[in-house]
């Protein structure tokens, strides 16, 4: 036996290992649909496979010494559609590990493999800013693209692309979470001012603003580098008896709204509250943030945060319940496990290891 084999065999005690693990119970049919956590999505897929009456599936990540991944699937997903839960923030480390277990389940008799990423990365190099640069945002969809059926996320960055049609060749399905937003402003905040700090929260201001029953202004921004922008506010002053509130749909460097805090406090107005979507936070840009003077800082849980306070599974299980009912409505998923090299009754094939019980 090679030393890589052995290590696949005793990972414990050559790798690090990292494990999604949610037993099915024994005695009953396994749903036709299952969910497959990657490290760190736990919580996510088990909110939405209770939400969608769904299974749950074992996935073990693990790195060899050389640093290699070693995927592993716990659990049955012959003739069953698999989605994979993977949030793509720091997404480097991720992508490997993400692509073998798609192709490991396909390889494995998965009639469909979908992807439930509810923060997609590399949107925002959509264009070749300078010569000889990789257009990451096209490379990275076509990775995704031959590796699943179909990808659910919520409110990618489109600014240069009408629609993630425009990037990915599956079935894409881009999910708003203004709803979400807009429920937890009109429950937390008396009198909000919606307020986004560039042209391209333009829709998240007037979507959010209109759901929590308040008014919204748009402000303008003039980006001068990396880290570094000018805010221009026009009549900020005649909203003083309002409690500012940033809406955002990525908290990254967090420079936009370090700027916006600063104008508001010179204008009189109160502490602002600072609402994004996902909570991606570069470096020290939560603490910028509260070092700039803000009330208090609210994110989604599309990205797992301190700040997380917005729930929006809710809103990914209205999309997925239709991918999931489908599969219900196809042929009939397998009885439990099949032997090694056995058949189900169908005449289908068996082709997984056994799963550890």
């Amino acid at each position: 036996m090679s030393s890589r084999s052995e290590s696949a065999c005793s990972l414990g005690e050559s790798a690090t290992v990292m494990t999604s693990r949610f037993r099915m119970g024994k005695a009953h049919p396994a749903p036709s649909s299952v969910f497959l956590a990657l490290p760190g999505n736990e919580t996510m897929a088990s909110a939405l496979a209770r939400r969608l009456s769904a299974g749950l599936g074992a996935l073990e990540v693990g790195h060899f010494p050389d640093g290699e991944s070693h995927v592993r699937l716990g659990c049955d997903v012959a003739g069953r559609t698999v989605l994979l839960v993977c949030t793509l923030d720091r997404p480097d480390s991720k992508l490997a590990p993400l692509v073998f277990a798609a192709d490991a389940a396909r390889d494995l008799g998965a009639a469909r493999v979908g992807l439930v990423s509810p923060y997609l990365a590399y949107m925002r190099q959509d264009t070749r800013f300078r010569p000889g640069e990789a257009v990451t945002s096209r490379s990275f969809a076509r990775m995704l693209s031959a590796s699943f059926d179909w990808l659910v996320t919520v409110d990618p960055h489109l600014h240069r692309y009408g629609s993630l049609d425009a990037l990915y060749e599956l079935s894409a399905v881009a999910v708003h979470a203004a709803p979400a937003l807009s429920t937890w402003v009109r429950d937390h905040v008396e009198h909000p001012l919606i307020i986004g700090p560039d042209s391209e929260s333009e829709q998240w201001a007037r979507e959010v603003g209109r759901g929590a029953g308040a008014p919204h202004l748009v402000l303008e921004k003039t980006r001068r580098g990396a880290r570094e922008v000018e805010i221009r506010v026009a009549n900020i002053e005649s909203w003083r008896d309002r409690v500012p509130v940033l809406i955002d749909d990525i908290i990254s460097t967090a420079s936009t709204m370090v700027e916006v805090v600063r104008h508001l406090h010179a204008a009189g107005l109160a502490p602002p509250v600072c609402v994004g979507v996902h909570a991606v936070f570069a470096a020290n840009a939560l603490a910028a943030l509260e070092m700039a003077g803000v009330s208090e800082v609210v994110t989604c849980n599309t990205i797992t945060h301190p700040t997380n306070r917005i729930d929006v599974s809710h809103l990914l299980a209205g999309h997925l319940r239709e991918r999931v009912e489908e599969a219900t409505e196809k042929a009939g998923p397998p009885t439990g496990l099949a032997p090694d090299g056995g058949f189900y009754p169908d005449g289908r094939r068996h082709r997984r290891a056994r799963c550890s019980p």
